[in-house]
Protein backbone atom coordinates (compact mmCIF):
# COMPACT_ATOMS: atom_id res chain seq x y z
CA UNK A 1 0.00 0.00 0.00
CA UNK A 2 1.61 3.00 -1.19
CA UNK A 3 0.35 6.39 1.04
CA UNK A 4 1.28 10.10 -0.21
CA UNK A 5 0.72 13.65 1.73
CA UNK A 6 0.21 16.11 -1.16
CA UNK A 7 -2.07 17.48 -4.02
CA UNK A 8 -3.87 15.01 -5.94
CA UNK A 9 -2.96 16.80 -9.10
CA UNK A 10 0.43 15.55 -8.35
CA UNK A 11 0.13 12.16 -8.28
CA UNK A 12 2.67 10.43 -10.45
CA UNK A 13 1.71 7.48 -11.99
CA UNK A 14 1.58 6.00 -15.81
CA UNK A 15 -1.52 6.54 -17.77
CA UNK A 16 -4.45 3.70 -17.16
CA UNK A 17 -2.93 2.29 -14.31
CA UNK A 18 -5.79 1.92 -11.77
CA UNK A 19 -8.67 -0.27 -12.08
CA UNK A 20 -10.76 1.67 -9.68
CA UNK A 21 -10.59 5.43 -8.29
CA UNK A 22 -12.90 6.60 -5.27
CA UNK A 23 -12.95 10.39 -5.58
CA UNK A 24 -14.45 11.78 -2.68
CA UNK A 25 -13.45 15.17 -2.87
CA UNK A 26 -14.55 18.57 -0.51
CA UNK A 27 -18.29 19.09 -1.29
CA UNK A 28 -18.91 22.99 -2.14
CA UNK A 29 -21.18 22.54 1.13
CA UNK A 30 -20.13 26.09 2.51
CA UNK A 31 -19.32 24.49 5.87
CA UNK A 32 -16.35 23.73 7.54
CA UNK A 33 -15.78 20.29 9.08
CA UNK A 34 -14.10 19.27 12.52
CA UNK A 35 -14.00 16.34 14.48
CA UNK A 36 -15.00 18.38 17.63
CA UNK A 37 -15.45 21.98 18.50
CA UNK A 38 -11.77 22.23 20.08
CA UNK A 39 -10.11 19.33 17.36
CA UNK A 40 -8.05 21.19 14.45
CA UNK A 41 -8.84 17.94 12.30
CA UNK A 42 -10.67 18.44 9.51
CA UNK A 43 -11.25 21.42 6.77
CA UNK A 44 -12.83 23.99 5.51
CA UNK A 45 -15.00 23.86 2.39
CA UNK A 46 -15.98 27.19 1.25
CA UNK A 47 -15.95 27.75 -2.12
CA UNK A 48 -16.88 30.25 -4.80
CA UNK A 49 -18.87 28.04 -7.65
CA UNK A 50 -16.58 28.89 -10.73
CA UNK A 51 -13.44 28.13 -8.81
CA UNK A 52 -15.23 24.58 -7.22
CA UNK A 53 -16.10 23.69 -10.77
CA UNK A 54 -12.45 24.52 -12.31
CA UNK A 55 -11.04 22.43 -9.16
CA UNK A 56 -13.19 19.25 -10.07
CA UNK A 57 -12.37 19.39 -13.64
CA UNK A 58 -8.71 19.64 -12.96
CA UNK A 59 -8.53 16.50 -11.00
CA UNK A 60 -11.05 14.88 -13.45
CA UNK A 61 -8.97 15.38 -16.50
CA UNK A 62 -5.99 13.89 -13.92
CA UNK A 63 -7.99 10.87 -12.81
CA UNK A 64 -9.61 10.32 -16.07
CA UNK A 65 -5.75 9.43 -17.17
CA UNK A 66 -4.92 7.34 -14.92
CA UNK A 67 -8.03 5.31 -14.89
CA UNK A 68 -7.77 1.99 -17.24
CA UNK A 69 -9.64 1.83 -20.34
CA UNK A 70 -12.22 -0.39 -18.12
CA UNK A 71 -12.15 0.46 -15.11
CA UNK A 72 -14.40 2.75 -13.15
CA UNK A 73 -14.27 6.29 -11.20
CA UNK A 74 -16.90 6.71 -8.42
CA UNK A 75 -17.40 10.01 -7.73
CA UNK A 76 -19.17 10.72 -4.14
CA UNK A 77 -20.85 13.87 -3.51
CA UNK A 78 -24.00 15.37 -1.17
CA UNK A 79 -27.44 15.46 -3.39
CA UNK A 80 -27.81 19.08 -2.42
CA UNK A 81 -24.26 19.79 -4.48
CA UNK A 82 -24.40 17.54 -7.52
CA UNK A 83 -24.89 20.12 -10.24
CA UNK A 84 -21.36 21.62 -10.88
CA UNK A 85 -19.55 17.68 -10.59
CA UNK A 86 -22.45 16.30 -12.84
CA UNK A 87 -21.66 19.02 -15.25
CA UNK A 88 -18.05 17.94 -15.40
CA UNK A 89 -18.42 14.51 -15.19
CA UNK A 90 -20.89 14.40 -18.20
CA UNK A 91 -18.16 16.58 -20.16
CA UNK A 92 -15.40 13.96 -19.35
CA UNK A 93 -16.72 10.57 -19.57
CA UNK A 94 -19.40 8.75 -21.83
CA UNK A 95 -21.13 7.14 -19.23
CA UNK A 96 -22.25 8.25 -15.89
CA UNK A 97 -24.55 6.60 -13.49
CA UNK A 98 -25.65 7.50 -10.36
CA UNK A 99 -25.96 5.25 -7.70
CA UNK A 100 -28.27 6.65 -4.25
CA UNK A 101 -27.32 6.12 -1.36
CA UNK A 102 -29.95 6.67 1.43
CA UNK A 103 -26.85 6.92 4.12
CA UNK A 104 -29.33 7.67 7.32
CA UNK A 105 -32.91 7.55 8.14
CA UNK A 106 -35.13 10.27 8.65
CA UNK A 107 -34.30 13.42 10.73
CA UNK A 108 -36.31 14.81 13.42
CA UNK A 109 -34.58 17.66 14.23
CA UNK A 110 -35.15 19.39 10.44
CA UNK A 111 -37.95 22.66 10.56
CA UNK A 112 -37.57 24.52 7.38
CA UNK A 113 -35.95 22.54 4.64
CA UNK A 114 -36.43 18.72 3.24
CA UNK A 115 -34.00 16.58 5.70
CA UNK A 116 -31.16 15.41 3.58
CA UNK A 117 -30.34 11.72 3.59
CA UNK A 118 -29.18 10.99 0.18
CA UNK A 119 -25.48 10.95 -1.25
CA UNK A 120 -24.69 10.29 -5.07
CA UNK A 121 -22.16 8.23 -5.95
CA UNK A 122 -21.47 8.48 -9.68
CA UNK A 123 -20.34 5.88 -11.61
CA UNK A 124 -18.00 6.88 -14.19
CA UNK A 125 -16.88 4.77 -17.40
CA UNK A 126 -15.16 4.79 -20.27
CA UNK A 127 -16.34 2.21 -22.25
CA UNK A 128 -19.54 0.47 -22.11
CA UNK A 129 -19.06 -2.50 -20.54
CA UNK A 130 -15.82 -2.42 -18.17
CA UNK A 131 -14.80 -5.24 -15.53
CA UNK A 132 -17.98 -5.49 -13.28
CA UNK A 133 -18.63 -8.17 -10.87
CA UNK A 134 -22.69 -8.48 -9.66
CA UNK A 135 -22.68 -7.91 -6.05
CA UNK A 136 -25.72 -9.07 -3.35
CA UNK A 137 -27.62 -7.19 -0.92
CA UNK A 138 -28.52 -8.87 2.28
CA UNK A 139 -32.20 -10.52 2.41
CA UNK A 140 -34.07 -8.61 5.01
CA UNK A 141 -37.64 -9.76 6.20
CA UNK A 142 -39.25 -7.61 3.67
CA UNK A 143 -37.45 -9.15 0.75
CA UNK A 144 -37.99 -12.85 2.04
CA UNK A 145 -41.83 -12.32 2.73
CA UNK A 146 -42.08 -10.46 -1.13
CA UNK A 147 -39.86 -12.60 -2.91
CA UNK A 148 -40.51 -15.83 -2.09
CA UNK A 149 -44.29 -15.76 -0.84
CA UNK A 150 -44.47 -19.18 -2.96
CA UNK A 151 -44.13 -22.98 -0.86
CA UNK A 152 -43.93 -26.18 -1.80
CA UNK A 153 -42.54 -29.47 -0.43
CA UNK A 154 -38.92 -28.05 -0.21
CA UNK A 155 -40.07 -24.95 1.21
CA UNK A 156 -40.46 -21.34 0.35
CA UNK A 157 -39.49 -20.31 -3.04
CA UNK A 158 -39.18 -17.07 -6.02
CA UNK A 159 -39.56 -17.06 -9.38
CA UNK A 160 -37.11 -16.96 -11.58
CA UNK A 161 -37.96 -15.47 -15.41
CA UNK A 162 -36.82 -18.77 -18.08
CA UNK A 163 -39.28 -16.57 -20.87
CA UNK A 164 -37.50 -14.40 -22.92
CA UNK A 165 -38.20 -10.64 -22.98
CA UNK A 166 -40.91 -9.42 -25.24
CA UNK A 167 -37.58 -7.02 -27.20
CA UNK A 168 -35.44 -10.42 -27.68
CA UNK A 169 -35.39 -13.63 -29.32
CA UNK A 170 -34.87 -16.64 -27.18
CA UNK A 171 -34.80 -20.15 -27.92
CA UNK A 172 -37.99 -21.34 -30.00
CA UNK A 173 -39.87 -24.87 -28.80
CA UNK A 174 -42.96 -25.51 -27.00
CA UNK A 175 -43.50 -27.96 -24.18
CA UNK A 176 -46.23 -29.61 -22.52
CA UNK A 177 -46.23 -29.91 -18.67
CA UNK A 178 -49.54 -31.19 -16.63
CA UNK A 179 -51.50 -31.06 -20.44
CA UNK A 180 -50.73 -27.55 -20.82
CA UNK A 181 -48.52 -26.07 -23.80
CA UNK A 182 -46.35 -23.46 -23.35
CA UNK A 183 -44.60 -21.78 -26.65
CA UNK A 184 -43.56 -18.08 -25.76
CA UNK A 185 -43.50 -15.75 -28.60
CA UNK A 186 -39.88 -14.32 -27.31
CA UNK A 187 -38.89 -17.74 -27.18
CA UNK A 188 -37.24 -19.26 -23.80
CA UNK A 189 -34.00 -18.65 -22.21
CA UNK A 190 -33.15 -21.94 -21.86
CA UNK A 191 -32.41 -24.52 -24.20
CA UNK A 192 -35.16 -27.55 -24.11
CA UNK A 193 -33.19 -30.31 -22.47
CA UNK A 194 -32.63 -27.71 -19.97
CA UNK A 195 -36.42 -27.05 -19.12
CA UNK A 196 -36.64 -30.55 -19.35
CA UNK A 197 -34.68 -31.35 -16.38
CA UNK A 198 -35.97 -28.86 -14.07
CA UNK A 199 -39.64 -30.03 -14.64
CA UNK A 200 -38.26 -33.79 -13.85
CA UNK A 201 -37.18 -32.18 -10.66
CA UNK A 202 -40.60 -30.25 -9.70
CA UNK A 203 -38.21 -27.07 -10.39
CA UNK A 204 -40.73 -25.33 -12.77
CA UNK A 205 -43.55 -22.92 -11.13
CA UNK A 206 -46.94 -24.04 -13.25
CA UNK A 207 -49.43 -20.84 -12.58
CA UNK A 208 -53.12 -21.87 -12.18
CA UNK A 209 -54.51 -19.08 -14.57
CA UNK A 210 -54.21 -19.77 -18.24
CA UNK A 211 -51.99 -17.61 -20.88
CA UNK A 212 -49.40 -16.75 -18.33
CA UNK A 213 -45.81 -17.65 -18.19
CA UNK A 214 -43.87 -20.57 -16.50
CA UNK A 215 -40.91 -19.95 -13.84
CA UNK A 216 -38.42 -21.49 -12.55
CA UNK A 217 -38.48 -22.50 -8.80
CA UNK A 218 -35.45 -20.16 -6.60
CA UNK A 219 -35.63 -21.24 -2.98
CA UNK A 220 -34.28 -18.94 0.19
CA UNK A 221 -31.33 -21.31 0.55
CA UNK A 222 -30.21 -20.97 -3.19
CA UNK A 223 -30.59 -16.74 -3.70
CA UNK A 224 -27.66 -15.26 -2.44
CA UNK A 225 -29.51 -12.25 -1.77
CA UNK A 226 -31.16 -8.96 -3.76
CA UNK A 227 -29.43 -8.04 -6.55
CA UNK A 228 -27.27 -4.75 -6.07
CA UNK A 229 -29.81 -2.10 -7.58
CA UNK A 230 -28.65 1.87 -7.54
CA UNK A 231 -30.68 2.48 -4.71
CA UNK A 232 -28.84 1.15 -1.71
CA UNK A 233 -30.09 1.56 1.80
CA UNK A 234 -28.77 -0.61 3.16
CA UNK A 235 -25.58 1.04 4.76
CA UNK A 236 -26.06 3.23 7.28
CA UNK A 237 -23.66 6.50 8.12
CA UNK A 238 -21.27 6.42 10.60
CA UNK A 239 -23.31 8.32 12.53
CA UNK A 240 -26.16 6.12 12.67
CA UNK A 241 -23.78 3.01 12.53
CA UNK A 242 -21.20 1.09 15.20
CA UNK A 243 -18.73 2.46 13.71
CA UNK A 244 -15.54 4.20 15.01
CA UNK A 245 -15.23 7.87 13.51
CA UNK A 246 -11.66 9.27 12.75
CA UNK A 247 -12.60 11.94 10.41
CA UNK A 248 -15.19 14.38 10.31
CA UNK A 249 -16.39 12.85 6.66
CA UNK A 250 -15.46 9.22 7.00
CA UNK A 251 -17.77 7.16 5.13
CA UNK A 252 -18.82 3.48 6.62
CA UNK A 253 -16.57 0.73 5.75
CA UNK A 254 -19.22 -1.62 4.00
CA UNK A 255 -19.22 1.69 1.41
CA UNK A 256 -16.15 1.33 0.28
CA UNK A 257 -16.05 -2.68 0.19
CA UNK A 258 -19.12 -2.55 -2.56
CA UNK A 259 -17.64 0.07 -4.56
CA UNK A 260 -14.63 -2.52 -4.98
CA UNK A 261 -16.44 -6.11 -5.08
CA UNK A 262 -18.86 -4.49 -8.12
CA UNK A 263 -15.60 -2.78 -10.06
CA UNK A 264 -12.24 -4.45 -9.00
CA UNK A 265 -11.14 -8.49 -9.00
CA UNK A 266 -8.02 -9.47 -6.42
CA UNK A 267 -5.13 -8.00 -6.96
CA UNK A 268 -6.42 -5.14 -8.99
CA UNK A 269 -5.22 -1.50 -7.57
CA UNK A 270 -7.65 1.07 -6.40
CA UNK A 271 -7.00 4.64 -5.82
CA UNK A 272 -8.02 7.24 -3.17
CA UNK A 273 -6.48 10.82 -3.97
CA UNK A 274 -8.59 12.57 -1.31
CA UNK A 275 -8.56 9.50 1.51
CA UNK A 276 -9.36 11.27 4.46
CA UNK A 277 -9.38 8.83 7.61
CA UNK A 278 -8.08 5.79 5.10
CA UNK A 279 -11.55 3.64 4.47
CA UNK A 280 -10.67 2.83 1.33
CA UNK A 281 -7.23 1.51 2.59
CA UNK A 282 -8.89 -0.91 5.10
CA UNK A 283 -11.07 -2.16 2.54
CA UNK A 284 -8.76 -2.90 0.30
CA UNK A 285 -6.54 -4.58 2.85
CA UNK A 286 -9.41 -6.80 3.70
CA UNK A 287 -10.81 -7.71 0.44
CA UNK A 288 -6.83 -8.08 -0.88
CA UNK A 289 -6.72 -5.45 -3.32
CA UNK A 290 -3.96 -3.11 -3.97
CA UNK A 291 -4.47 0.74 -3.27
CA UNK A 292 -2.69 4.00 -3.22
CA UNK A 293 -3.69 6.88 -1.07
CA UNK A 294 -3.56 10.31 -1.07
CA UNK A 295 -4.64 13.74 0.92
CA UNK A 296 -3.09 17.39 1.12
CA UNK A 297 -4.51 17.21 5.00
CA UNK A 298 -0.84 15.90 7.09
CA UNK A 299 -3.27 15.34 9.98
CA UNK A 300 -5.75 12.88 7.74
CA UNK A 301 -2.69 11.23 6.44
CA UNK A 302 -1.78 10.45 10.54
CA UNK A 303 -4.98 9.40 10.82
CA UNK A 304 -4.15 6.73 7.75
CA UNK A 305 -1.45 5.64 9.41
CA UNK A 306 -2.13 4.94 12.96
CA UNK A 307 -5.58 3.73 11.72
CA UNK A 308 -3.95 0.92 9.53
CA UNK A 309 -0.54 0.74 11.56
CA UNK A 310 1.87 2.34 8.85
Amino acid sequence: MDIHTGDSLELDYPNEYFNMIYFDPPFNSNRTYRMSATSEVGFDDKWKDEDYKDFIDKNIKKLKKLLKNDGTLFFHISSSCMFIPETVLRENFKFVEPIFWKKCRPKNNVKNKLGSVVDIIFKCNKITKPKFNLVYQDKDEKYIKKSFANVDERGNYGLGRIVTERTKIGYKYEITIENKTFNPASGWTIKKEELERLISENRIHIPSKSNVNLYKKIYISESPGKPCTDLWDDIHSIGQGNEERRYPTEKPIKLLERLILISTNENDIVLDPMCGSGTTGEACRKLNRKCVLNDANKDAINVVKKRLAI
